[in-house]
């Protein structure tokens, strides 16, 4: 008992340590505030099933009906969001919930802590104007609704996007808003982020179990010796070879720029070579590790074809370590997109992240990272979904 009693008071005194801490580095209202937020996401976890359902469902209709406020009237998307709300409460399995449940509150959480961040950085979006007066400053903040202070941004914020549906406008672009800047550059940065992780998979899977099913063999070293080169090499040099040897030399694909899908294919391997590196490394331990067990050597011993038994027994245990790291996968190819599109001058969601990051244009950021954070918790989500099917045992929460 008195060990627990120590470690609880280890626990508390560490946390007024870090609220201490945090109030001199943002402000009290500002630590207030972030400890609000973690205390929120941390008690996702102590909720029981049937509330995780209330809580998931209701933080689920709040987020889809801010979505639908961009192009729905306030009472179409408050149905519409009310109506996929009430399916996935009654569906969805409770992990799944959960995910949820500790997603949205994460989500705001990385909004506040982005516009703190932004707001500590020195300079303002107004810092380059050649403003007459402080007055003409007031005007222009008053205009965009960049108030002098990061937690009255974050509600003006906040405000504008779960009422009004909308990412508000462009500091450095006059006259347009962040989601006209955003939508042509999310299909092409989607397109190069779906195709370098279905490339990295592929590849991954096919080298990785290729190697499990032959260990110690020339096949295993060769393979896990591509992985480790892969791992090794950072993007920009795999880029830069690629171009000089499939573009310049070859002359089989354009080198940089953006016409077509054709321009996708060295940004997409570039992007997927590493990642296709680590999926392999765990497709070969997960394979080994499944092809020793004992219903293998049953299913070996009722006769089967070796292709039946790895195709039809063997792959999906082998498939369980790799889908755990399709969620970071995804994260990191899409955040390694910033690096890739300048490489290659694609017009995707990396430009505009660099440009609002030096503009110091806040929306723009923040409408960047929160696209980026959105498509990181729906890709965790469906792993979490996927690795629920290929293992039950994982969704056993009732």
């Amino acid at each position: 008992m008195s060990g627990r009693w120590a470690r609880g008071a280890w626990a508390v005194g560490a946390g007024l340590a870090l609220l201490a801490g945090l109030a001199w580095l943002v402000g009290p209202s500002s630590a207030l505030l972030l400890a609000a937020g973690l205390a929120a996401i941390g008690g996702v976890s102590w909720l029981p099933g049937r509330a995780v359902r209330v809580v998931g469902a209701a933080l689920l209709a709040g987020t889809l009906f801010a979505c639908g406020r961009g192009g729905l009237d306030a009472g179409p998307a408050a149905a519409l969001a009310l109506g996929v709300a009430a399916l996935a409460a009654r569906l969805l399995p409770v992990a799944a919930l959960r995910r949820l449940a500790f997603a949205i509150p994460s989500l705001v959480l990385l909004v506040f802590v982005t516009t703190l961040l932004m707001y500590e950085a020195p300079g303002n979006p107004f810092a380059q104007e050649r403003v007459a007066s402080p007055q003409v400053e007031e005007a222009l903040r008053a205009q965009y609704g960049v108030p002098r202070s990061g937690t009255a941004f974050f509600a003006v914020y906040m405000k504008r996007l779960l009422l009004d549906g909308s990412l508000g406008p462009a500091i450095k672009v006059q006259g347009r808003g962040v989601v006209d800047l955003l939508a042509p550059a999310v299909p092409i940065s989607m397109a190069l982020g779906l195709l370098a992780l279905i490339i990295a998979v592929a590849l991954g899977l096919l080298l990785g179990i290729r190697a499990g099913l032959r260990p110690q063999s020339a096949a295993d070293y060769g393979s896990m010796g591509l992985a480790m080169l892969g791992i090794s090499l950072p993007n920009f040099v795999i880029g830069a070879a690629l171009m000089i040897v499939f573009a310049l030399q070859l002359g089989w694909l354009p080198v940089a720029g953006w016409g077509g899908y054709a321009h996708l294919w060295l940004p997409a391997v570039t992007l997927a070579l590493p990642y296709a590196a680590y999926i392999a490394r765990l497709a070969r331990s997960g394979t080994i590790e499944v092809m020793q067990q004992d219903f293998i050597r049953t299913a070996r011993a009722k006769g089967l074809p070796e292709r039946s038994v790895v195709l039809k027994h063997a792959l999906k245990g082998a498939l369980l370590p790799v889908v755990s790291f399709l969620g970071p996968a995804a994260a990191g190819i899409l955040t390694g997109s910033f690096v890739v599109e300048t490489l290659f001058g694609i017009p995707g969601m990396g430009q505009w992240f660099v440009k609002g990051a030096l503009n110091r244009d806040y929306s723009v950021v923040l409408g960047t990272a929160l696209f980026y954070a959105t498509l990181i918790t729906v890709f965790n989500l469906l792993v979490d979904l996927a690795y629920g099917w290929l293992d039950p045992r994982a969704v056993s929460e009732p």
